[in-house]
């Protein structure tokens, strides 16, 4: 089943449930695969998608941060929420110990030697992490290894 399918039959799965706040998020990603397809004008592929929606959740934790600095409990409580439906339909995620070690490979097959050296790292390592981890998380694990060397 593509991804496309399962939201569909998510989708109805919430009308019927009488699912509201879930429902809502599911329309919001089709909503924004939807626009996508229309700026580029041909339909999405499955890395296309996950690429959409691993922006809305990269959208959702910005969002979460920004209301956690602004003392509103509330709007944090919602994002949170809208964050995990989101997630539902993302990659599994990559562990730190997954990440560590697939970075521990690429600073070897760069050759890195250094902080100098992290474009080189960061270019070979984030298409084989796309959707499956979080950018800052990749970015500071990173960092912490190339400072170590």
């Amino acid at each position: 089943m593509t991804l496309q399918e399962r939201l569909i039959n998510d989708m109805k799965d919430a009308m019927r449930q009488k699912e509201a706040e879930r429902l809502s998020v599911i329309r919001m990603i089709r909503a924004k695969i939807h626009n996508e397809e229309i700026s580029r004008g041909s339909e999405l592929d499955e890395d296309a998608i996950t690429e959409v929606i691993t922006r809305m959740a990269r959208q959702h934790r910005e969002s979460i941060e920004q209301f956690r600095n602004g003392n509103r409990p509330d709007l944090v409580e919602k994002e949170e929420a809208e964050l995990a439906t989101v997630m539902n339909y993302m990659p599994e995620q990559m562990s730190s110990e997954d990440i560590s070690s697939l970075v521990a490979q690429v600073i070897t097959e760069v050759a890195a030697t250094g902080p100098s050296d992290k474009g080189k790292v960061m270019g070979k390592l984030m298409p084989q992490v796309r959707g499956k981890a979080d950018g800052n998380q990749v970015n500071t694990i990173v960092t912490t290894m190339l400072n170590a060397l």
